[in-house]
């Protein structure tokens, strides 16, 4: 048994999560043979501890009924590594990929998603932060359960809020929930930058970004100035959430934000008492959206209850049930989001030599 005959066997092993091999993907970064005992170090773009043990048996049951082979050791591991921003805009220090979460119009459960997005892609592994970027009505102090400020490094540096592992931030930390923020576009594209720039994030792997809805100040802000590796529209699918999530989708386009897919929230309502499922927002709605703008429909979330009620208390579904279909549905969507990213061009600017020059 040999090195490159192991390798045509991972050739043929499909990575469950992209769909492609393991040896294409570039994954394989060690293969070594040693008196029967194969080892093997696969290496993922994104974080999937979910998904480690299913990879590892995957691999040993490919590789074991090989002759001559005792034990295969498979060794999984991910590495998260930054990704190409919009061009001129320098990243931000501590924050490898900055994902924006949009909606285009309100009250389709874009901050909801958002914070359960992020709790899964902390609980798949990654360095997660959050940041609400909702100034006039920020909801992340409620969803997440916590309040207060942040704590003070100096007259213009804090640290993000610490809430179940997620790093995080929002204006609704530092004003009291029933101050109105009267404040016209500058300043609120100010305060949301110095939110940002400010917060000193913690070697962030991703930081989400909820976003306020619609295409204003806010949003222009975070597309041409803010280091935006992708984004992510969430609609549901009735024809009026989905109007909005075009014109949200479009503004992304024009500043050459990637889009890394959409989601449709809402898409179904199951009875508690009776079973019966019924689409109240329509059917099919998200789909043809992403066949529209040729984008990646990443997952269907119901509208339940329990996600509402699970919010409001600060304890969100990912945290609350951790093992729910609704809790899978939302670590699914996160690994999906991750892949895209994992698929777009390394950020090498920081693998670039420095060129000084001197008058000697």
């Amino acid at each position: 048994m040999t090195i490159a005959q192991i390798e045509n066997i991972l050739s043929k092993v499909i990575d469950p999560n992209t769909g492609k091999d393991f040896v294409t993907s570039r994954c394989v970064k060690n293969i070594a043979i040693e008196q029967g005992v194969v080892s093997i170090h696969i290496e993922l773009g994104y974080p999937a501890e979910s998904q480690f043990e299913l990879i590892r048996t995957k691999i040993i049951d490919a590789i074991s009924p090989l002759p001559g082979i005792d034990r295969v050791h498979p060794t999984i591991t991910s590495n998260i590594t930054a990704h190409v921003v919009q061009a001129g805009v320098k990243r931000l220090p501590g924050v490898k990929n900055i994902i924006a979460i949009a909606s285009g119009k309100g009250g389709v459960g874009k901050s909801t998603t958002a914070v359960n997005l992020a709790l899964a892609l902390a609980a798949e592994g990654a360095r997660t932060g959050i940041l609400d970027a909702d100034i006039y009505g920020p909801s992340l102090p409620t969803l997440l359960g916590v309040s207060g400020p942040p704590k003070a490094i100096d007259e213009r540096t804090m640290l993000p809020v610490m809430a179940h592992a997620l790093q995080a931030n929002s204006i609704g930390f530092l004003v009291a929930p029933d101050n109105p923020m009267v404040w016209r576009g500058p300043m609120v594209t100010q305060a949301l930058e110095q939110l940002l720039r400010q917060t000193q994030w913690q070697e962030l792997d991703y930081l989400i970004v909820d976003m306020p809805p619609g295409t204003g100040d806010i949003q222009l802000t975070l597309a041409q100035r803010v280091p935006v590796t992708g984004a992510v529209i969430v609609t549901t699918p009735q024809d009026l959430a989905l109007l909005d999530a075009r014109k949200g989708l479009k503004m992304f386009e024009k500043v050459n934000v990637p889009i890394l897919g959409i989601i449709e929230n809402m898409s179904l309502h199951r009875c508690t008492q009776c079973g019966h499922t019924e689409a109240i927002f329509g059917e099919g709605g998200a789909a043809r959206l992403c066949a529209d703008y040729h984008a990646e429909l990443l997952g269907s979330l119901p509208l339940d209850m329990a996600i509402r009620a699970q919010a409001d208390a600060g304890l969100p579904t990912v945290v609350a049930y951790p093992n729910s279909a609704n809790a899978i549905i939302y670590k699914t969507i996160a690994r999906k989001i991750a892949v895209q990213v994992a698929r777009m061009s390394k950020d090498m600017s920081d693998k670039f030599p420095t060129i000084v020059v001197q008058n000697n």
